[in-house]
């Protein structure tokens, strides 16, 4: 985005520094313009631009790197210049906008209202007069008699010379707030007071159609041709042509109205200036293509670096959500197989609870079956012990004759009771026994089961806590190996990309290389055509030069002729007649003496002048050859100087960011290995709270089972060892 008061565009001196980083950095604002408004104030007043004899290339670097430019005469005053700072603040924040500075006392002060139409019409004027001039010595060279001789014809043009320079002087006095660059650009350090009429050129002006008022004699016989969006001024005086003019059609007539609607537009060029900017627009070219294709080539880089950089990023979004991924999934199967394995020890604690239910159900019937086998047989011991006991009392009664029988039969129905009731007692107690060995024995059973519930539960929780353990080894170990794969993934993007910003760099500082090599060789042309020309122009020096000694030397004989007449009439009056004679001999001979020396004199004024002009050709030309060699190496000194300060700042930045990424990688590993023990310690910290819970539960339920068997009367179940039996 070139400003618009440039009037040259492609070239760098307009540019604001922001521009120039916008090649490598991204966007800018409109604060751009107001840049190029200072810079357009200096050229102005300074006649171009700061940096002007620069190379573009080398003028880059200065405009993006040094500080902002300044007015450098003294002449100005305190509130433009001031102006002209405002505008040109380094920094776009610190930049005014265009309201801002509608508002600055350089805008707002009060000036004259015709200064610029009377510069114009003053210009205007130049220029006619000028083209005037031109016109003249074009007709005389084309239409001229030779009745006036080379002499006279010297004369005059030595008189329209010194007349056309000092209207080329006034032109630049009046353009010289006006001037842009012209082959200037191209030649770098030329002066631009060379071609004076340039100082008044616009960019847009090859377009434009030169032709002045009907008063100027130039235009009263001149004729409009077209050529390639040029107009040219055809002279057509004195040619005479008695040819009928052929009748216009109606498009060259609409072309003709055209042209004289443009005519009646006022110019302040002349001819011979637009016909200079036609063939130096046609050079300027060149640097306007090697200064886009040198633009073009920076943004390329730029794109391909961002190019680059988001093909990097979305290839770590990609590494990091294929991770993300990854992790989920380890979660998820984590997860999953903690339920299966829940549910695997809930239905092995519910089929542990069946198993036992069913041993206990089993044990207590077979406590019952062997309890009323027991009963049983107790029960007809009892029968026979009742029948023995009995048989044997009827014995005892029988042998005893003197007891009355009611007596005894009293008293064997005493002793029956007697006996039915110690068998009721034994068999009650028996009942007793039973029982309390059925409850003591399925409490003992009770109490086996839950310690083996309790034996389940802790292997279960301690089978689901080493899973858990190992999950976390296994998510643990994967994590470290994402580190490791991202830190590589990392190191090589980083490498990838300062791989190609050095190689972007290498090819852009091999450009600017080639750009100033083509410079120093276009300058090295430019200079050795315009030694060309001196040349060729110098027999035209010399010749008029040997024209004005030779009218010196034809005025000296001219004077010498008269001092001889003089001489002659005041001896010839002083001396007799007869020696009259002699005497103009003698004159005559001293005459032909003097005019001898006066023509070697003059030879040898031709010779020194001939010799004195080529030695200082010869040595302006070496001198200038000298300072333009030595302008080239400042330059190409200036731009390795520049590039070689780019590379350093660049390997500075590529070691910066290899240190932030050093950091960041060590930082993430560091957090990473701090998680991982963080998570190991709540691990172990949640392992010893459920186990330690979990016994203390455990412990709880078998105090609680103890105190209760207490408070039943079963005592110690831990010891209890009954045999089978033993109940009697």
């Amino acid at each position: 985005m070139a400003s618009p008061a440039n009037s040259f565009v492609g070239t760098p001196y307009w540019m604001a520094p922001e521009v120039i980083l916008a090649m490598d950095e991204g966007q800018y604002d409109g604060k751009v313009d107001i840049w190029s408004l200072g810079i357009t104030c200096i050229e102005m007043a300074e006649r171009k631009p700061p940096l002007f004899n620069m190379n573009a290339m080398s003028a880059l670097y200065h405009i993006a790197q040094n500080d902002s430019p300044t007015l450098q005469s003294k002449e100005w005053t305190d509130s433009f210049r001031r102006f002209v700072d405002y505008c040109l603040q380094k920094m776009p924040q610190g930049r005014p906008t265009s309201v801002e500075l509608l508002r600055h006392d350089f805008v707002r002060r009060d000036r004259p209202l015709r200064v610029l139409i009377d510069l114009i019409q003053r210009t205007k004027d130049a220029v006619r007069e000028l083209d005037n001039l031109q016109y003249r010595k074009m007709k005389k060279i084309l239409f001229q008699e030779t009745r006036n001789g080379p002499l006279n014809e010297s004369q005059e043009d030595e008189e329209d010379s010194e007349h056309g320079t000092s209207l080329s002087r006034e032109l630049d006095s009046l353009g010289s707030n006006h001037s842009i660059p012209s082959m200037s650009v191209s030649t770098g350090s030329q002066s631009s007071s060379v071609n004076s009429m340039q100082e008044v050129m616009d960019d847009s002006s090859s377009e434009l159609v030169m032709m002045h008022d009907d008063e100027s004699p130039v235009n009263s016989s001149s004729s409009v041709v077209p050529k390639k969006d040029h107009v040219f001024i055809r002279d057509e005086a004195g040619h005479g042509d008695p040819r009928p003019e052929p009748r216009p059609t109606q498009s060259v007539q609409s072309q003709a109205l055209h042209y004289r609607n443009r005519e009646r537009f006022a110019t302040i060029k002349s001819a011979s200036l637009v016909t200079r900017q036609i063939h130096e627009h046609e050079q300027e070219n060149e640097l306007r293509e090697q200064m886009s294709g040198y633009k073009r080539m920076r943004r390329q880089h730029q794109k391909q670096l961002i190019a680059l950089e988001n093909k990097l990023k979305a290839e770590m979004d990609e590494h990091r959500l294929k991770l993300q991924k990854e992790v989920e999934t380890h979660a998820n199967n984590s997860s999953i197989e903690l339920e299966k394995l829940a549910k695997k020890q809930v239905a092995t604690i519910e089929k542990e609870a069946k198993v036992a239910a069913a041993d206990e159900k089993k044990f207590q019937q077979q406590i019952l079956a062997q309890q009323k086998k027991d009963l049983t047989t107790f029960l007809e011991s009892q029968k026979k012990q009742y029948k023995i006991c009995k048989e044997k009392i009827k014995e005892e009664m029988n042998e005893d004759h003197s007891t009355p029988k009611k007596e005894k039969q009293e008293r064997i129905s005493k002793h029956k009771e007697n006996l039915q009731h110690t068998q009721a007692e034994e068999e009650a107690h028996l009942l007793t026994q039973q029982r309390l060995y059925y409850d003591k024995n399925c409490r003992f059973f009770k109490r086996k089961i839950m310690i083996k519930r309790h034996e389940v539960e802790q292997q279960n929780i301690r089978e689901e806590l080493n899973k858990k353990r190992t999950q976390k080894e296994m998510e643990h170990a994967m994590l470290i190996r994402h580190d490791e794969s991202t830190r590589e993934l990392e190191y090589r993007q980083l490498h990838t990309l300062q791989k190609l910003r050095m190689d972007l760099i290498r090819l852009q500082h091999q450009t600017e290389l080639e750009n100033q090599l083509e410079y120093n060789k276009r300058r090295e042309r430019e200079l050795h055509r315009k030694h060309v020309m001196e040349l060729r122009q110098q027999p035209k020096n010399l010749k008029a030069m040997e024209m004005q000694i030779k009218k010196q030397f034809q005025d000296t004989c001219k004077v010498q002729t008269k001092q001889y007449k003089a001489l002659k009439n005041h001896q010839l009056e002083v001396t007799p007649k007869n020696e009259h004679k002699t005497i103009l001999k003698t004159l005559k001979d001293e005459q032909t003496r003097k005019l001898a020396i006066l023509a070697e004199q003059y030879e040898q004024s031709i010779n020194e002048m001939m010799a004195s002009q080529a030695l200082r050709l010869d040595e302006a030309q070496e001198a200038e050859c000298q300072a333009l060699r030595l302008q080239l190496q400042q330059e190409m000194e200036l731009l390795n100087a520049y590039q070689s300060k780019i590379k350093m700042q660049t390997e500075a930045q590529h070691e910066r960011e290899l240190q932030k990424l050093e950091q960041r990688v060590s930082l993430r590993r560091a957090h990473l290995e701090q998680k991982i023990e963080e998570e190991l310690a709540a691990l172990q910290k949640e392992r010893s709270e459920r186990i330690k819970y979990l016994l203390e539960r455990q412990e709880r339920e078998i105090e609680t089972f103890d105190m209760e068997s207490l408070r039943m009367g079963f005592g110690n179940l831990v010891t209890l060892d009954f045999p089978k039996e033993d109940y009697r």
